[in-house]
């Protein structure tokens, strides 16, 4: 299970927001998707937490987890 809350990277009026879930307020407001995507990994990264990825209509996009993934991946080899 996540030590931290997962940090979902949302539109903004400003452009891109990393914002913590059950959040008021934005942690980390960016120009660019890629640098919320930055900002937000090295912040679940910290965390042990999901980083969740929007796109612009609010829809998730892709999502990655840095804390402990009670579904890993199966070894193919």
């Amino acid at each position: 299970m996540a030590k931290g809350k997962d940090q979902h990277v949302t539109p903004h009026a400003d452009g891109w927001q990393v914002k913590g879930e059950g959040n008021k307020r934005a942690t980390v407001v960016t120009g660019t998707k890629k640098e919320a995507i930055d900002a937000g990994r090295e912040i679940a990264r910290n965390q042990e937490s999901e980083l969740v990825i929007h796109n612009r209509d609010g829809k998730i996009a892709n999502s990655d987890s840095h804390g402990h993934d009670p579904n890993p991946p199966k070894d193919t080899k």
